[in-house]
């Protein structure tokens, strides 16, 4: 009896697969560039040798394999197994990676949003474990988001629910590639702080900063500002409140619109810790509900970059029992 499951991770630099047993512990592991640069039929050509090299190491066969999940970033239609539109893929543009991966090797393949994988990661198997009502928030290039909802994960019509960072926070602000401007994400992702860290050297502050990157503004990086902040570096120290600041305005209108148990961040910046989540936490006990806020806690994801794959793994076994499932009541 089939009882693995494979878990990709798909992002702009890397691809991130895993094999999983039942009890979705980690078989085998393995890491590639993506080289997006090389166009669609490239990348899934990475993703399929990757698998065939993940077989040979681990001595499985595609028989083996229950069913297989992938994390795909940008907007895809998750039940026609079909990938719309990805930023960061020159040329990524209706790709129906269902049927390429089926094609492929006979398993049966499902595909969300990378960072709804993330979010079933960390809920089956981090931060998350045990709640019913969490949201996650991925905090990297952009701010990304996913809700689960009374022991439901929310997609809304078109699978675009809890599109949190493009929350409008500033009526006039910094554009976003959605179209909008003064977006969430513009301030409070990693791109974000840099950015309100940038504005304030130009507005004649002076940070340690500038003389590790010899004044290029273009080599400031949201760790640098923590790595300044906990050397007692005035303007990181602002800039880092400032950003937790907005966040917990943000997350007020969170909690007050989905009260839930938990709020995961993850991502890239997440590595600032406390130093960013005190002033979130501030300030969400002075702006959102207070019964609502009581009842949420605010915290680290867990599983750092293996979320996606778990995920991934965790959402198409449960698809693919659903799926079985509904035939049986068909049938029967």
């Amino acid at each position: 009896m089939s009882q693995y499951t494979i878990g990709i991770d798909l992002g702009g630099t890397n691809i991130k697969a895993a094999i999983f047993n039942k009890e979705f512990k980690m078989v085998v592991e393995k890491n590639v560039q993506t080289e997006a640069i090389k166009g669609p039929t490239h990348v899934l050509n990475r993703m399929k040798e990757t698998i065939i090299e993940m077989l040979q190491t681990s001595n499985l066969s595609q028989s083996d394999i229950r069913c297989m999940g992938m994390g795909i970033p940008g907007l895809l239609n998750p039940d026609e197994g079909l990938s719309i539109f990805s930023p960061n893929f020159p040329g990524w543009e209706n790709i129906h990676v269902v049927n390429e991966m089926e094609n492929t090797f006979g398993i049966p393949t499902f595909i969300d949003n990378d960072v709804r994988v993330n979010l079933y990661g960390e809920w089956r198997f981090g931060s998350g474990i045990g709640f019913d009502n969490v949201v996650l928030i991925t905090l990297g290039t952009g701010l990304g988001s996913g809700i689960v909802s009374a022991g439901n994960v929310l997609y809304g019509k078109t699978s675009s629910a809890g599109e949190i960072g493009h929350m409008n926070m500033y009526r006039e602000g910094r554009p976003c590639k959605c179209g909008s401007s003064g977006c969430l994400g513009r301030y409070v992702s990693a791109v974000g702080m840099v950015n309100t860290f940038i504005e304030r050297l130009n507005d004649g502050h002076k940070s340690i900063i500038q003389e590790w990157v010899q004044q290029d503004q273009s080599q400031i990086t949201a760790k640098m500002i923590s790595d300044a902040y906990d050397l007692g570096d005035q303007v990181a120290m602002e800039v880092m409140h400032e950003t937790g600041r907005i966040l917990g305005f943000g997350l007020s209108n969170v909690i007050n619109l989905y009260n839930p148990e938990m709020i995961i961040v993850g991502g890239g910046m997440s590595a600032a810790g406390d130093r960013l989540l005190d002033v979130v936490r501030e300030t969400t006990a002075k702006h959102a509900l207070k019964l609502s806020n009581e009842a949420c806690k605010i915290q680290e994801a867990q599983l750092g970059g293996k979320a996606g794959m778990i995920g991934a793994a965790v959402y198409a076994s449960e698809r693919l029992t659903k799926k079985l499932s509904n035939r049986i009541e068909i049938e029967s």
